[in-house]
C-alpha cells in the first residue's frame, strides 16, 4: 500500500483568536503548531502532505511553512473557495463565511488518491496519534471502513473559556455509532466537568468519555461521500444560508446511519492541545516546551 497522505486544513479564519494562529511561532525555535504534526507524521510512515489553505495567504505559507518542509516531504496545496460548488449551485449573495470543514477536506480531492489523514492545522494531536492512523491504514482496510482518532475530554480543555466537544459513541467493536454534540463546557472551581449548554440544562461529564478534535484518517472513497453529501446540503436550507455550516461529523453521521462505510475508534493517549483562545498561546508554548525538555521532540524541528 502507498504510504498515507497527510491533509491539514489550514483556510481558518481565526476570529475568535484575532489572527492566523495556523502561523503563530510556538516552539522553541520558531516552530508553528502544524510543524510538529508534520514531524510526528514523518516518523510514523507518512509520505506526503496537503495544505489546504486560502488563496490570501498562499504566499505567506509558502515561503513560511512549505520551503521548511519540501525537502523531506512532498508537499502540494489545495484551495478552500467559496465557489468551489457543485456546476448546478451558486454562492448565495449574503455568503461570505467559509463552508466549513467538509468543505476543506473536499478541497483535496483532486490532490489525493489513496487514504489520508485529515487534521487541524492549529490542534496539537501528539505522536501516539499519528502512529495509531497509521497502523489502521497499514492493516489494509476495505475501501468503505474509515477511521478516527478519540481523546479523553480532560485532556482537551482550555482554561481560558468553554469549549464544544463531540462525545464518540460506539460498541465493544470500536466502531462510532454517533457523535453527541456537547456545547458549552467548562470546568468549575471544584474540578467537575460541565456541559452548561444555554437555556438547557446542565450535565455533569467524568473528563474521560472519547471525544473527536478532528483527527481523521479516510480513505479516498470519502471523497464521493463527500460529494453527495454537499449536493444534498446545498439544496437544503444550507444552500440559502449566509452561514450555515458543512461539517465533518454531519457527513460521517450520515455515513454510519447509512450504512454505506464504517467508522474506527482509536485510541490516543496523547494531551490534544490548541490555540482556540489567543490566552491559550502560553499553555502551548508551555506544553511544548515541556516536550522538548522530556525528549519527546528536538529543540529545532
Amino acid at each position: 500500500m502507498n504510504k498515507p497522505t497527510l491533509l491539514i486544513l489550514a483556510a481558518g479564519m481565526g476570529s475568535r483568536y484575532g489572527g492566523l494562529k495556523q502561523m503563530d511561532p510556538v516552539g522553541p525555535s520558531g516552530e508553528i503548531v502544524l510543524d510538529y504534526s508534520i514531524f510526528d507524521a514523518l516518523r510514523a510512515g507518512f509520505g506526503r502532505v496537503v495544505f489546504v489553505i486560502r488563496r490570501d495567504i498562499e504566499a505567506a505559507f509558502r515561503e513560511q511553512v512549505a520551503a521548511k518542509w519540501e525537502a523531506r516531504i512532498p508537499c502540494a496545496f489545495a484551495f478552500q473557495e467559496l465557489a468551489d460548488l457543485p456546476e448546478e449551485f451558486a454562492v448565495p449573495p449574503e455568503r461570505t463565511k467559509p463552508w466549513g470543514t467538509a468543505h476543506a477536506i473536499r478541497a483535496g480531492r483532486r490532490d489525493i488518491t489513496g487514504p489520508f489523514a485529515a487534521i487541524n492545522a492549529d490542534d496539537f494531536y501528539g505522536a501516539a496519534s499519528f502512529r495509531a492512523l497509521a497502523d489502521f491504514f497499514a492493516a489494509e482496510p476495505g475501501p468503505a471502513a474509515q477511521a478516527m482518532v478519540a481523546f479523553r475530554l480532560g485532556q482537551t480543555l482550555s482554561e481560558h473559556g468553554s469549549v464544544s466537544r463531540g462525545v464518540c459513541l460506539c460498541g465493544d467493536d470500536r466502531l462510532l455509532t454517533g457523535i453527541q454534540e456537547r456545547t458549552r463546557i467548562t470546568r468549575h472551581a471544584d474540578g467537575s466537568l460541565w456541559d452548561e449548554p444555554e437555556g438547557g440544562p446542565g450535565v455533569r461529564l467524568t473528563g474521560e468519555e472519547p471525544v473527536s478534535m478532528n483527527c481523521w484518517g479516510f480513505m479516498p472513497s470519502m471523497f464521493r461521500e463527500l460529494d453527495a453529501a454537499f449536493n444534498t446540503f446545498l439544496r437544503g436550507e444550507g444552500g440559502q444560508s449566509p452561514k450555515a455550516e458543512f461539517t465533518i461529523p454531519s457527513v460521517v453521521d450520515g455515513l454510519i446511519r447509512s450504512g454505506r462505510g464504517t467508522v474506527k475508534v482509536l485510541d490516543t493517549p496523547s494531551r490534544w492541545f490548541g490555540v482556540t483562545y489567543r490566552e491559550d498561546k502560553q499553555t502551548v508554548q508551555a506544553s511544548i516546551r515541556a516536550l522538548v525538555e522530556t525528549g519527546d521532540y528536538p529543540r529545532s524541528l
